[in-house]
């Protein structure tokens, strides 16, 4: 059991002690990063973590979790600190998160609601919030009965019927009821999005998608190539809202770049059912970008709960770029080890290799052009929605004025997009 250092901030913070219980089955992570990293989580929801406890057993106590003395030496140091609330980064059991409650004396949440609180703190768009309430009462649902003295009267013979369970099959009606509009509600976002993303394919602009870590430096890779103003911090789940730019190219074609919402070893199943929606996007792009921190020290664990979110959205088939990010942390040698696997390496802060990142993007998009002379109608409305289009996609590289209105351009135009202009083109 350690004390962490204590932090500063405008305004209070809530004080909170941090716990990590590790079996055999989570041995494969290092209990101090895990607490490392429930640690940054509790941070991002405003908290000030005073304790850190990490304890191992062969098996979770079926009670506390982590064993009677233990739950009880830990409320004694949470009175000392003055800690009101303490974080477990394993699941509890509503009994467990009731007995930890009693023996502590704090209230007791575990990851999955300290995820869900976050991300209900970072929804900005009605989408987002949507999203986030269902998986709050997705989450909340199966944890009604025995949340309380007044909901808990669930037993069988006399006496045990009564307003107990009124209210609580009142409640779970009213959740289920609420769970469906937002299903319907969400289901309606979902279509609309197909729309948008079937509207991109008619006009043959390739999307690329950033998925990754959280804080792998998806936002701030994203605000680069895109310029736009994006919020990027160091911090956990900043961005949710999925985010969409056009990134003009070197020979000024365009793709779209999508920013997604960061994922996180463990991530609740309530959030990706939730967020499905918006990770359709992923799952439908022509690339991901999957942007890693170089720098953490546990960056293949990162890689790999990424690895089983894309395969849980159905996207683990979309074409792959790996992209190391925050290279200006690492030593020379590491980058040049980095860059013999065929992974880009960039660091977004300083601008690094981001133009090896658009030519890598532009290979694996199969936006090889085709050098072809075309001649178009400046008289003809087609002709002229058909001269923007190839301005939009291709690289003109000349232009010749044939009289009457008619133009001969040279032009360099994407592979697959010679179909598109395939009755006014000459190959040269």
């Amino acid at each position: 059991m350690t004390h962490a250092a204590h932090t500063t901030a405008d305004g209070p913070r809530e004080r909170v002690a941090i716990v990590r219980l590790t079996t055999p089955v989570l041995r494969h992570v290092e209990p101090e990063l895990a607490l490392d990293e429930l640690e940054g989580l509790a941070r991002a929801a405003g908290a000030e973590v005073v304790l850190r406890l990490a304890q191992e057993r062969d098996a979770a106590d079926p009670a506390t979790l982590i064993g009677r003395g233990k739950a009880e030496q830990l409320g004694r140091a949470a009175t000392e600190l003055d800690a009101s609330l303490v974080i477990v980064d394993n699941e509890l059991t509503p009994a467990q998160t009731r007995n930890l409650t009693e023996v502590t004396g704090c209230r007791v949440i575990d990851r999955t609601a300290l995820i869900l609180d976050i991300f209900a703190r970072r929804a900005r768009t009605r989408e987002g919030q949507l999203q986030v309430e269902l998986a709050q009462l997705r989450y909340t649902l199966p944890r009604l009965a025995g949340s309380s003295a007044a909901l808990s009267r669930l037993g069988g013979g006399i006496g045990t019927r009564g307003p107990g369970e009124t209210k609580l099959e009142t409640d779970r009606r009213r959740i289920r009821h609420r769970i469906a509009v937002l299903e319907a509600d969400i289901a309606t976002v979902q279509r609309r999005r197909g729309y948008l993303r079937a509207r991109r394919r008619r006009s043959d602009v390739p999307v690329a998608a950033l998925v990754g870590y959280t804080n792998a430096g998806k936002t701030t890779l994203f605000n680069r190539l895109t310029g736009a103003g994006a919020v990027a911090s160091d911090a956990l789940f900043v961005t949710l809202d999925p985010l969409m730019r056009r990134v003009k190219l070197p020979d000024a074609r365009q793709i779209v770049l999508a920013d997604t919402v960061g994922f996180i070893d463990r991530l609740p199943h309530q959030l990706v059912a939730a967020f499905h929606a918006t990770l359709e996007e992923v799952a439908s792009a022509d690339l991901l970008l999957h942007v890693i921190d170089a720098s953490a020290p546990d960056r293949d664990r990162h890689a790999l709960a990424v690895e089983r979110v894309l395969a849980e959205v159905g996207a683990e088939t979309v074409p792959r770029l790996d992209v190391f990010n925050k290279a200006d942390r690492l030593q020379p040698h590491e980058r040049r080890g980095l860059a013999r696997t065929g992974a880009v390496v960039v660091s977004a802060a300083e601008g690094e290799g981001v133009a090896d990142l658009l030519a890598s993007v532009v290979e694996r998009l199969a936006l090889d052009t085709v050098r072809t002379t075309l001649h178009f109608d400046r008289a003809d409305a087609a002709d002229r929605s058909r001269l923007a289009d190839l301005y939009r996609h291709a690289r003109v590289i000349d232009e010749h004025d044939c009289g009457d209105e008619r133009i001969e351009i040279v032009a360099d135009v994407p592979r697959r997009l010679l179909s598109r202009f395939a009755t006014m083109t000459r190959t040269a």
